[in-house]
């Protein structure tokens, strides 16, 4: 870091009167001390590295003293290996310890639902703990017990105060690795201790400079100086706020004023502002880092466990295999593709359906369906905590995950945290089900930071930080986003749901000390040489948004001003949207379905982007059923159904009730659907099959006809394409004749405007070309909710229909290959809810209103 001469910070080290490093100096010259045995303890880690070198920059030469905080001291004089029961600061080994000190207190059966809890608590009192010497912890805890206790008369307060006592007890009776600083040997090697106090009292410090008396020496690092200039930023929203304040930071930059920091106190907005620097070429270091949870390699590791629960979703197993390298990407692309198709949203429903069904396109996806569940068999009962440890490496390695951990810095911090390369019995826990230890995993990797050092991280142009980071350091520029009373309080919520009382007796800071301290982070922030003040007027759901009373007093006391908006405008020449006119000679179709040939007559386009280009959006599979998802269902339903009558033919009403009742569950077992799912359509089922079954009847007796097939899968060669297609359904008439039928679920109108006008009507005439036969017959039934809402629509002129589109399609696809355009319509229905709209940009074309 370069300090600015000019910034108080810099004053605060090297004023040659007053100055931090001239005042030691002459304290250990006055009292003939030498600068190696003399500490200096200063209030957080990053400050350590800028003290050593103000001294080596500002001081006379020779020793220096040594710049520590006291976890730093502690660790410079010996090592630390914490016991079974000790607070390890170890969020993977302090869950184990909370889980079995809980089972010792009576809350075997609760212990996983209570450890996170009692670990929060612990923590909290962690500190004070450790800021008493080790022979007088048990005396702490007998004065501060009875102050803890939540109260009493419902069951929270019971659980709320033996969690404080047994956290209390935890705390008291655990060793640090601080408790070294409190031997008499360490003591002894240093004659002077220099404090620099912070934002807010340490109690560890506190109680190391009353060991020390008078050989310890209080600077304050906090400095009175009056705001310098002071820009006040209102942004609209979020993303407004997030683009003002990049652009503040950049200024700064371009205008030599670095290093600027980035003042953290929203990490949503925080890594906003951090792409937005990125894409500028400004790759800022950041001192807080993120949670590891939000890491893709704890992605990964979590996906690979949560699609092995005995009850996992589809979307959960298909969001393991895309990050698994071991399985082929088309295979699982095309599992994916069937897994929508069908609506397959419960796994197991689909490997039940995988294992049953003959059809080709299940079978070639039945090995990958197969090894997928050996790998998931691995991860199944009750194991202890090591073994399933081991469990979960066995399951990366053989996905091919634990590679990817290997090679990524985060993947490392993941490994490391949950001790996956520790070796067998090493992690000892208790035994616990799959779904227990992932919420074991999930809770750690939340509690875990993860900070990516940059190359040099001294000579970042611009540092992420939060508040208190800025005291004692000297930055040319002060960005501070977040400003709203959401975000920075004049008065911060104290940590904990500790009473007022409670914190007093536990010597915790009081909301009046946090408010202070608050108070004193943002005047150090005001007083940088530029300080930019950013908060947004509304949140992202449009709710208003109140400036923070920080600024809302730089207001009144007129320390500020507002400021211009930094961003830089860049003129753009208007290009106005012309209407898309593609080829697709190149990229003809070897195949052609119904419902590819009704996109190309609806509209060119259209089946450019969704045919040709495959642009077709996915299916959701997590989503609520739908009159589609009914529709599927019944179709099911139909076709098992009808073989089932082939196979035994009956014309007794009860008997084919039985069948469809058969086809019924075979229907709902094929698409993983659960009772309370299918509430709505089962109610209105009976109805529907009574009246299919009377239609049926009718069918039968009046044409003649004769069930055949159900779901056939047809192609025929024409020209250069292939027509495919799957029909719902073929009978045969007693002339011999095919009848093709086409069930429908919609409304009777709808359907009847189908078969008016035969010309216009793609899906049978397609179907019809499926058969060689010029004479067959093709309808739609359309399946009502009434007992004689089941209805035939046939189409009359069908061969005439079929030999026009026969004629269309080899006409449409020859003056494709030949290069002509297929331009968008934007006309009629077919654009009201197109999946190609935002592509062919119809809002967007020229003369558009």
């Amino acid at each position: 870091m370069h300090p600015s001469e000019h910034h108080p910070a810099h004053a605060l080290w090297c004023d040659p009167g007053h100055g931090i490093v001239g005042r030691i100096s002459r304290a250990l010259a006055q009292r003939g001390l030498h600068p190696s045995r003399t500490v200096v303890l200063v209030p957080y880690a990053q400050l350590m590295q800028v003290a050593r070198d103000m001294w080596a920059a500002h001081a006379a030469a020779g020793f220096a003293p040594r710049f520590e905080t006291t976890r730093n001291w502690a660790r410079s004089i010996g090592g630390f290996v914490p016991d079974a029961d000790d607070i390890a600061f170890d969020m993977a080994r302090d869950l184990l310890t909370a889980q079995s000190l809980l089972g010792r207190a009576g809350f075997g059966t609760s212990r996983n639902a209570l450890a996170g809890r009692l670990v929060e608590i612990t923590l909290q009192l962690a500190p004070l703990a450790a800021a008493e010497a080790p022979g007088e912890r048990t005396a702490w805890m007998q004065r501060v017990r009875g102050s803890i206790e939540a109260g009493r008369g419902s069951e929270w307060f019971d659980v709320e105060s033996a969690l404080n006592g047994v956290a209390l007890a935890w705390a008291g009776s655990s060793g640090y690795a601080t408790d070294v600083l409190f031997a008499p040997g360490a003591l002894a090697q240093v004659d002077q201790l220099i404090v620099l106090d912070g934002l807010q009292p340490d109690p560890l410090i506190r109680k190391l400079a009353e060991r020390f008396g008078e050989r310890c020496v209080h600077l304050p690092l906090v400095t009175k100086d009056a705001p310098s200039h002071v820009g006040l930023h209102a942004a609209v929203d979020p993303e407004d706020e997030a683009e003002r304040a990049a652009a503040c930071v950049l200024r700064h930059l371009a205008e030599g004023r670095a290093p600027v920091a980035l003042v953290a106190t929203d990490r949503a907005l925080t890594r906003r502002i951090s792409a937005h620097l990125v894409s500028h070429g400004v790759t800022p270091h950041d001192e807080t880092g993120w949670k590891l949870s939000t890491t893709r390699a704890a992605a990964g590791l979590m996906s690979a466990l949560r699609a092995c629960f005995h009850d996992a979703a589809s979307d959960q197993v298909l969001d393991w295999l895309k990050h698994a390298e071991a399985f082929e990407r088309s295979a699982v692309l095309l599992l994916e593709a069937r897994l929508r198709d069908r609506g397959m949203r419960d796994w197991r429903g689909w490997c039940a359906f995988v294992a049953a069904s003959s059809k080709p396109q299940e079978e070639a996806l039945r090995p990958l369906t197969e090894s997928i569940e050996a790998m998931r068999a691995a991860l199944v009962g009750s194991r202890p905590l090591g073994e399933w440890l081991a469990a979960a490496r066995t399951l990366l390695d053989a996905s091919g995950q634990w590679l990817g951990l290997m090679n990524d810095v985060a993947g490392l911090e993941t490994i490391s945290a949950l001790h996956l390369d520790a070796e067998s019995g090493e992690m000892r826990g208790p035994r616990c089900t799959l779904v227990e230890f992932t919420g074991w995993v999930r809770d750690v990797l939340e509690a875990a930071s993860f900070v990516l050092a940059p190359d040099v991280a001294e000579s970042s142009s611009a540092v992420v930080l939060p508040l208190h980071h800025l005291l004692g350091r000297a930055f040319a520029a002060v960005v501070v986003p977040g400003c709203d009373d959401q975000r920075l309080p004049a008065s911060p919520e104290p940590a904990g749901d500790w009473s007022a009382a409670q914190r007093e007796a536990l010597a915790l800071p009081s909301r009046e000390a946090l408010e202070a301290a608050q108070r004193a982070g943002w005047a150090v922030a005001m007083g940088a040489p530029h300080c930019d003040v950013l908060w947004r007027q509304f949140d992202a759901s449009g709710e208003p948004v109140r400036p923070s009373p920080l600024v809302q007093m730089l207001h009144l006391d007129g320390a500020a001003e507002d400021a211009a908006d930094p961003r830089t405008p860049v003129p753009v020449a208007t290009q106005p949207t012309p209407h898309p006119r593609p080829h697709g000679d190149a990229l003809m179709p070897p195949t052609l379905s119904s419902t590819a040939y009704e996109d190309l007559r609806r509209c060119p386009y259209r089946f450019f982007a969704l045919r040709q280009l495959g642009l077709r959006s996915s299916d959701e599979l997590d989503a609520e059923l739908d009159k589609r998802d009914f529709g599927n269902w019944l179709h099911a339903v139909l076709g098992h159904f009808h073989e089932a009558l082939k196979n035994a033919p009956t014309p007794d009403l009860q008997a084919r009730r039985t069948m469809m009742a058969a086809a019924e569950a075979q229907a709902t077992r094929e698409f993983g659907l659960s009772e309370a799912e299918f509430l709505p359509f089962a109610a209105a089922w009976p109805a529907t099959r009574d009246g299919y079954l009377a239609w049926l009847a009718g069918h039968e007796a009046g044409e003649g006809a004769v069930f055949v097939e159900s779901e056939p899968w047809k192609e025929v060669p024409l020209a250069r394409v292939k027509l495919v297609g799957r029909l719902d359904r073929v009978d045969s008439t007693p002339d011999g004749r095919a009848f093709v039928i086409d069930y429908k679920t919609e409304s009777a109108d709808k359907t009847r405007e189908r078969v008016k006008d035969p010309y216009e009507d793609t899906q049978l005439a397609f179907y019809a070309a499926l058969f060689p036969d010029d004479t067959l017959r093709a309808a739609y039934v359309n399946v009502g909710e009434k007992s004689s809402g089941t209805r035939t629509f046939e189409q009359q002129d069908i061969v005439e229909a079929r030999d026009a589109l026969v004629e269309g399609v080899i006409g449409d696809l020859e003056r494709i290959a030949e290069g002509a355009p297929l331009p968008a319509l934007g006309e009629g229905q077919v654009c009201e809810h197109c999946a190609a709209r935002g592509l062919c940009r119809k809002d967007f074309w020229e003369g558009q209103p």
